[in-house]
């Protein structure tokens, strides 16, 4: 860090910078194809069916959620891909067993959360 005039400290100058209890801002300079591959990912999300193609991942988001929260998919219980991946398909379809069952109950299923920057958009 750079040193700072005689009897000054970086502490009262963070105040006027970020309201991050400690630590600070950071900045992160990326390499020209990393960026240029964030501008095309960016561009891609104005064209007309992004909404539709990522509505489609967003179900998918909420299965794999599903799984890792309440089934243990974070870590496999078996070593060994042919085990780990008959733990995956049994998780499969122990998700389906709830799903179907939660809709034989009446159950809907949860919505997707707003965020609180979500909410602040206009309708």
């Amino acid at each position: 860090m750079p040193s700072l005039p005689t009897g000054l400290s970086w502490t009262p100058l963070r105040q006027h910078c970020s309201r991050a209890k400690s630590g600070g801002r950071t900045l992160t300079i990326y390499l020209q194809e990393q960026y240029e591959a964030l501008m095309e990912a960016r561009k891609r999300q104005k064209i007309d069916g992004f909404k539709e193609m990522y509505g489609e991942r967003a179900g998918i988001e909420g299965t794999i959620s599903q799984g890792v929260r309440k089934m243990g998919l974070r870590r496999s219980r078996y070593v060994g891909l042919s085990r780990t991946h008959l733990q995956h398909v049994a998780t499969a379809a122990a998700i389906n067993v709830v799903r179907v069952v939660n809709w034989l109950a009446g159950e809907e299923p949860e919505q997707t959360r707003v965020s609180s920057f979500q909410a602040l958009e206009p309708i």
